[in-house]
């Protein structure tokens, strides 16, 4: 008797990701005729169907959206959420939330989850862990099953969806310019996220500002060594100005400032990628890069809504991007 089987078995046995069994599935011309009818092949001797509690939802609304959030201790996701759950309010949808705390394994169990039908589509930003192994087979799942999905913030990744995210790269050429046209000449960028997405494009952003200048790089993901190349560039390099990709770097950097008694904005200038929150209560208070969370949930929701209601092209995606702001606060006074 044939068995069933699911589509990552499926893969698995072919030796394929998730993604080509699901266009091979589907005629994609993406797939070459031979690999099409390998997939085809097996599909049938195995007896191969879509998740039918998937495909029946598809013909009705449960008024649920699912969210997958990596990582509820930031301050930005939380902002998010709330934009995500008000606009959420305006179409009558409920949200339900997840957290991935950046484990790649914690994000498939919860795509398993979602790939049961239960939600009308998904909001997600994908987990650290997933950007750097970069596996991506559980999102093609939900795209197999017909789930609408939005992934926001963290959208630099190959998935045929709607994305809403940030101009990160234009962000750090801004402020790299900025230290320039006041006459900087060293001007540093520490990271703790340089190995995703959206680090590489701050990082990215800052290194096409200086294109020929001298650059002054502290990247790591392990705290102890951050905080050794930031101690070494505020007091060896002593560079004149400090960049901060993520919320880490940005507090360790004035941490290490002030035990080392360099005086901010006198003699280091920062700007981090900061909450308000904690930017304006920090001595001195620090200037920092305004990512619109709440904006970015609301068009997130609005970008799904249009999805659902077959006000956007089939098969052809949506990607918004969100000018940030440069916030002058005490940190940055010349």
């Amino acid at each position: 008797m044939k068995s069933k089987i699911t589509l990552k078995e499926l893969a698995k046995l072919l030796n394929v990701s998730v993604s080509t069994v699901s266009k091979a599935l589907n005629d994609s011309p993406e797939i070459s005729p031979k690999t099409a009818e390998r997939v085809k092949e097996l599909a049938r001797l195995h007896n191969y169907r879509p998740n039918p509690v998937a495909v029946n939802l598809k013909k009705s609304r449960t008024g649920t959206i699912g969210v997958v959030i990596p990582n509820i201790s930031n301050s930005f996701f939380a902002r998010v959420l709330s934009g995500m759950e008000a606009e959420a309010q305006k179409y009558d949808q409920q949200v339900i939330t997840y957290i991935s705390n950046e484990s790649l394994e914690r994000e498939k169990q919860i795509c398993d989850m979602l790939t049961s039908g239960f939600v009308d589509g998904v909001l997600i930003a994908v987990s650290e862990e997933t950007q750097k192994k970069q596996e991506y087979d559980h999102l093609f799942s939900l795209v197999d099953y017909d789930i609408p999905v939005v992934v926001y913030d963290r959208i630099n990744i190959d998935l045929p969806a709607d994305k809403v995210g940030v101009d990160d790269e234009n962000s750090f050429y801004d402020a790299t310019n900025y230290f320039k046209s006041r006459g900087l000449k060293k001007i540093g960028l520490a990271s703790a996220i340089h190995h995703v997405g959206i680090g590489k494009l701050r990082i990215k952003g800052y290194e096409r500002a200086l294109q020929d200048h001298e650059h002054y790089l502290a990247k790591s993901s392990k705290p102890v060594d951050l905080r050794r190349k930031i101690k070494s560039l505020i007091t060896e390099k002593q560079v004149e100005a400090l960049l901060c990709t993520d919320f880490e770097s940005t507090i360790m950097a004035t941490r290490i400032a002030y035990e080392e008694k360099v005086r901010i904005p006198q003699d280091l200038k920062i700007i981090g990628y900061i909450s308000k929150e904690v930017a304006e209560f920090l001595t001195p208070s620090l200037s920092y890069i305004e990512q619109h969370p709440r904006e970015v949930g609301e068009r997130a929701v609005d970008l799904l809504h249009k999805r659902l209601e077959a006000g956007l092209e089939p098969d052809k995606f949506v990607e918004e991007i969100i000018t940030t702001s440069l916030v002058h606060l005490e940190s940055t006074r010349f």
